[in-house]
């Protein structure tokens, strides 16, 4: 395994590509979540006996994209009382779903309380889930990243990223949760999908992105031909007459052009091994976020990041931000205004 493009990480540090960015960007999101703001969220909580001691285990249901049930799990610590504590709205990666509950123990044990949502549709790889996906498919590669790829409206990500944006909303619905502490995080497709929401939800009170898939989306299959984004270039060899209408479909999804609309304290991570998302991709989104921001950089490592490591410095920046009530965070104010004028369709002024 040998560095992942021919970018020197001093290079990497300032690599700013131009983004490739639809007109009607910002009126496609407040569209999408106009339409699923049109469904009651009706979040549900069902207590579990897991046989786990120090934890409480709740199986959520809450209504994603179209009202349909999207599942996944709420975790807190046992015993904390009326205490409102900072929460974890967790995304998963590529192909896993939400598993089991005593697999996602980390959170509630460092005090947090922890939503962790299925992932429509998948769930057969490598960690069981339990939400379909009934949107439209259409011809596409095996996989999730090319399914409904023909417009936005139809594309898979459209709904993935609306039930996050209910996920955090469910999780500030729960009366152990302090609203004003969620925090969006994830790895690989879990970490493109936290920073999704990051934007859609400009309240939220950080982000942590490790090794984060969807990003600078048409650089990456230029840079690997490793999956999942082996999908798209699939796709791409067989419809050639689709691949500019593919590419301007992934536009509206890809975090590069989430990144400068989002202003929240964040924490990445990049490999600079990796050959799943590959660095560039990775710098291409930090290197565009508008938001105090600090990133990990694992130079001897692929995919798998800093684990522990990172792990660690998760733990670090929580407690800065969120182990204890917080007042406001002063930007937030200014996050309110600009989700109003997203949701009026006004025009957005320059961050």
């Amino acid at each position: 395994m040998a560095l992942v493009g021919d970018l020197s990480e001093a290079e990497l540090r300032a690599y700013r590509p131009s983004r490739v960015e639809p007109a009607d960007f910002d009126g496609f999101w407040a569209a999408t979540l106009a339409e699923v703001a049109a469904h009651p969220l009706a979040a549900e909580f069902t207590p579990l006996d897991t046989g786990l001691s120090t934890v409480e285990v709740s199986d959520v249901t809450f209504a994603g994209f179209g009202g349909e049930p999207v599942r996944g799990w709420f975790v807190k610590p046992r015993g904390a009382g009326d205490e409102e504590l900072g929460c974890v709205v967790e995304f998963i990666g590529y192909g896993g779903g939400r598993g089991l509950p005593h697999e996602r123990l980390l959170w509630a044990s460092a005090g947090y309380a922890n939503l962790i949502m299925d992932t429509r549709g998948q769930g057969s790889t490598w960690s069981a889930g339990d939400t379909p996906d009934n949107g439209a498919a259409g011809p596409h590669a095996p996989g999730f990243l090319t399914r409904g790829i023909e417009s936005p409206a139809a594309y898979y990500y459209r709904r993935v990223f609306a039930d996050a944006v209910r996920a955090v909303q469910a999780a500030r619905s729960h009366p152990a949760v302090d609203p004003d502490r969620v925090v969006v995080a994830g790895a690989s497709q879990g970490g493109g999908i936290a920073l999704a929401a990051a934007a859609l939800v400009p309240d939220v009170r950080a982000v942590m992105a490790d090794v984060p898939f969807l990003c600078h989306i048409r650089r990456a299959v230029e840079l690997t031909d490793v999956a999942p984004y082996q999908e798209l270039t699939t796709y791409c060899s067989v419809h050639r007459d689709k691949i500019e209408s593919a590419f301007t479909t992934l536009s509206y999804f890809d975090c590069v052009n989430f990144a400068p609309r989002t202003l929240v304290p964040a924490l990445f991570s990049v490999a600079l091994m990796d050959e799943t998302c590959p660095p560039p991709t990775v710098f291409a989104a930090y290197n565009h976020y508008a938001g105090e921001k600090q990133i990990r950089v694992w130079p001897f490592n692929g995919h798998e990041g800093g684990m522990g490591f990172q792990t660690q410095a998760q733990l670090g920046f929580l407690a800065q931000l969120i182990s204890a009530k917080l007042a406001r965070h002063p930007r937030q104010a200014r996050h309110r205004l600009l989700r109003l004028r997203l949701l009026a369709k006004l025009p957005r002024h320059p961050a």
